[in-house]
């Protein structure tokens, strides 16, 4: 990427991004978690990261937030490296919900009891308990240095303020894990269980982090510098099927059609995007749609997906 190049890109960016802003207007942070609630609505920045490790920015690409959800993609990569696919999907299905992200309805009627993807909160928290490791302290470090691994960061961290309000409000999400103990999809600790699920959402980053995470996993699970083979390729594959599915909640059918490219969001506002060989996205907009979706960094991937016809559905 030549600097005149990387400028004419940074500079519409800079453009989308304020065309993008005011729909943050009409969306709201999300209040259920205290700490996230105080965050302002009017935030918007974006980064992309090219395969060869250039990345551009814009807007408030530098603003920090919690991984939230986007975390899923991570725990799930984990859980595949440690069991393999088989061992994965009897725990959690391969299928979208069309039910809110926190939802208990399908777990409990369907059979087998189980959730229907890991992106759902469900299936996120039986997933957390396949990460292997002794403890609480050995599982989350797991989960923390594959994410500072992947965005070729050292120093992301735990948000402990995020951590505790998630902690304490929780409780939608000690249901759904409770429930799974009681039909035999959890074999650990419920509590310590929720504690990792909990960590690996407050895990702290911004759009650079989320731009180089998605460039590795489009590059196939190979980091950019040393070219290091740090995920198989196969279970990037499935992570980016799941993004394109699963991603937006019960607003990805949408999404897919619309933009049409592989993403996983964030109630905090965080978008993580990759598109297969070619780039990663990162996007971050607080403000959220009834779907618990960005409303301003949806729209920002609209325009970004036109504009360089980056939809995998070609």
């Amino acid at each position: 990427m030549v600097v005149v190049k990387a400028n004419e890109i940074q500079a519409q960016l800079q453009q989308w991004v304020e065309e993008c802003l005011p729909w943050a207007e009409k969306g709201e942070t999300a209040g259920y978690i205290p700490a996230l609630d105080k965050v302002p609505r009017d935030i918007l920045g974006v980064a992309i990261c090219d395969l060869e490790g250039n990345v551009v920015e814009a807007g408030d690409s530098d603003f920090e937030f919690s991984l939230q959800s986007i975390s899923k993609v991570f725990t799930l990569l984990l859980a595949l490296e440690d069991h393999g696919p088989e061992v994965v999907f009897n725990r959690v299905g391969m299928e979208p919900t069309g039910d809110p992200f926190n939802s208990i309805a399908k777990l409990e009627y369907l059979r087998p009891n189980k959730p229907l993807n890991p992106m759902i909160n469900a299936g996120a928290i039986a997933v957390c308990d396949l990460i292997k490791g002794n403890n609480i302290e050995e599982k989350f470090d797991r989960i923390r240095n594959l994410v500072r691994k992947l965005a070729n960061n050292p120093h992301i961290d735990l948000d402990q303020k995020v951590y505790f309000s998630e902690k304490q409000t929780g409780h939608r999400n000690r249901s759904l894990a409770y429930f799974l103990k009681d039909v035999d999809r959890l074999d650990g600790d419920v509590e310590d269980t929720l504690d990792i699920y909990f960590k690996q959402c407050a895990l702290t980053v911004c759009c650079r982090d989320l731009a180089y995470m998605g460039a590795v996993i489009a590059n196939g699970g190979k980091l950019l510098e040393t070219g290091e083979q740090v995920v198989r390729p196969e279970y990037c594959r499935m992570a980016k099927a799941f993004m394109v599915t699963c991603g937006f909640y019960n607003g990805s059918g949408q999404f897919a059609v619309e933009v049409g490219i592989p993403a996983k969001s964030g109630v905090s506002g965080g978008i993580l995007s990759s598109i297969p060989g070619r780039m990663g996205i990162g996007v971050v907009g607080p403000a959220l749609d009834d779907k618990g979706n960005s409303l301003s960094g949806e729209m920002l991937l609209a325009k970004m997906a036109r504009h360089w016809n980056l939809s995998i559905f070609v």
